[in-house]
């Protein structure tokens, strides 16, 4: 638990002061967005070798 909290501390540091305020909500968006691909894609991952996928 203590890392996902790093990685919030983190995330809402790095937009901290930032302007313009469009450019924050773009690239928020496109974070949750490149976060989802990645999730993804493990779970296709996951899924091929446990249901016996040849390689």
């Amino acid at each position: 638990m203590g890392t996902l909290l790093h990685f919030k501390s983190l995330y809402v540091a790095a937009f901290e002061n930032c302007k313009p305020e469009i450019l924050v909500v773009i690239l928020k968006i496109y974070s949750v967005f490149c976060g989802l691909m990645l999730l993804m894609a493990f779970y296709a991952f996951a899924y091929r070798v446990f249901n016996g996928f040849e390689f």
